[in-house]
């Protein structure tokens, strides 16, 4: 059985299931669920537990079939963790996973840990013996839009708000700037906040003054920003990724691949094709293509003529070479090229 994060809580209080599989790649999330899962056992009375890791080629999955099945001298009851880091368990481990599944023991409550998965290892026979035996928990990572609404709902656990209307929703936003990539940090400002001040109204001096910029951008998110037309954020992330040492080469290939994305879909625009198929060709999915749906129509061929050139002359940019035009410093170039195309797509 699948189930949503959000949901999680409400799960635990109706009732515990054997086997709860947890996957995603956000730290706090993950340890959060968890925690919630081990609580709840031990409420209900798994109070022995053993984990077990599982690295390499080599381990031992009948030492954790074996653990299923015995009875502790100590507790009736007994919560086992498995953790895979690689997700990959392996042809030994997959049959060994379904084989557990099969013998699931009343008195053991099983809680798997694993990283993000792909669709494939999500349709793999032992992730859907994990699934069927209990609860499947995908852990997606906060994303940028719902910052505010999730630091609203932290700030809420301990007594505290922002202001209503615009004035909180401008602290909201610094504070989201503050910590964008950064969940943990963002849990431990909060928590901080919590200190510093009493349960009651945050004003956006007390924020600004508490709150440390412990923000961490992934040049992919930079495409977001980018294709959202929002130069604040854009400007922003140029600059914590140049401070964070990140290549400016791969930070190139990132515009660039969103420019010739966007050529592809406006020429299967300009063939007749519905907007759909125009996604398609431009390999625009999930999250991407709320974005792609918004851009390819107003992007203008003479624009992309622009930006193409403009991504050749960063090309030559981010290896050394000069253009009289364009800023000598590799990261000014990288700039001026994402302002272009943002100028266009507003």
């Amino acid at each position: 059985m699948q189930l949503r994060a959000q949901t999680l809580a409400a799960h635990l209080a109706q009732g515990l299931r054997p086997v709860y599989a947890l996957y995603g790649d956000e730290p706090l999330q993950m340890q959060e669920a968890a925690d919630a899962i081990r609580a709840a056992a031990r409420a209900a009375g798994f109070t022995e537990r053993q984990v077990f890791t599982v690295s390499g080629n080599h381990f031992d999955w009948s030492s954790l079939l074996g653990a299923a099945q015995e009875m502790s001298l100590f507790a009736s009851r007994q919560l086992i963790e498995i953790r895979i880091p690689s997700g990959k368990p392996g042809k030994d481990g997959s049959v060994a996973l379904q084989r557990y599944c099969e013998l699931i023991n009343p008195d053991v409550l099983t809680l798997v840990h694993l990283p993000r998965l792909d669709r494939q290892q999500q349709q793999s026979a032992w992730f859907l013996a994990l699934d069927g035996a209990g609860v499947s928990l995908r852990i997606d990572p906060v994303e940028r839009r719902e910052l505010p609404a999730w630091i609203a709902r932290r700030l809420g656990a301990h007594g505290q708000r922002v202001a209503p209307g615009e004035e909180g929703e401008r602290t909201l936003a610094f504070f989201a700037d503050r910590v964008e990539g950064n969940l943990l940090a963002a849990h431990q400002e909060v928590e901080k906040l919590a200190l510093l001040y009493p349960a009651g109204e945050l004003g956006f001096e007390q924020v600004e003054q508490a709150v440390l910029n412990v923000a961490r951008y992934d040049v992919f998110k930079l495409s977001e920003a980018v294709l959202s037309a929002n130069p604040a954020r854009t400007l922003r992330m140029l600059q914590g990724l140049r401070a964070e040492g990140e290549a400016a080469v791969l930070v190139h290939w990132t515009l660039a691949e969103d420019i010739r994305a966007l050529k592809r879909g406006r020429d299967a625009l300009n063939q007749g094709k519905p907007l759909p198929m125009a996604l398609r060709e431009a390999r625009a999915w999930g999250a991407r293509e709320r974005l792609f749906e918004r851009a390819l129509p107003r992007a203008t061929d003479a624009q992309l003529t622009e930006w193409l050139t403009a991504a050749r002359i960063c090309d030559g940019l981010v290896k050394g070479l000069k253009h009289p035009e364009w800023p000598s410093e590799p990261w000014d170039g990288l700039q001026k090229l994402a302002l272009m195309v943002m100028q266009g797509l507003r």
